[in-house]
């Protein structure tokens, strides 16, 4: 897409601080420079998010995920990650290509990254019966 800059980085008409790339994705580090080694996963291809990318590709793009994180853990001195995925623009996806964000941690980093929500005493019974794939 001619437009989305994500694509733009994927063709190198657009500067990246690039981690990883193969053939079918690219990492690199998020240019809001808001938490150390803040990085982003994305497919090559155009997905606008997780709801409209193929199982095969997701799962893909999930290996890469992992292996990345992976060698944050074991090769990079952090003791764990968050990452974070946000789908359309009511769930704060700012950038409509897929992509998924890794956040290394240290321990007693202070950081709080999960949102916290407050038990709003839903009748779970009553959600779960609402929800449930047959």
């Amino acid at each position: 897409m001619s437009d989305c800059i994500f694509c733009k980085i994927v063709s190198g008409e657009s500067p990246c601080y690039k981690i990883y790339e193969d053939e079918n994705c690219l990492a690199f580090l998020d240019v809001a420079n808001d938490f150390y080694a803040h990085t982003l996963v994305i497919p090559k291809k155009h997905y606008k998010n997780i709801l409209d990318i193929p199982n095969s590709e997701l799962n893909y793009v999930i290996g890469v995920l992992q292996k990345i994180s992976k060698h944050y853990v074991e090769n990079c001195g952090f003791d764990g990650i968050n990452t974070i995925n946000a789908n359309n623009k009511c769930a704060n996806q700012s950038v409509f290509h897929l992509h998924f964000h890794i956040i290394p941690r240290r321990n007693n980093d202070g950081l709080h990254i999960f949102p916290e929500g407050q038990n709003n005493k839903f009748d779970l019974e009553e959600v779960s019966h609402k929800l449930k794939l047959n």
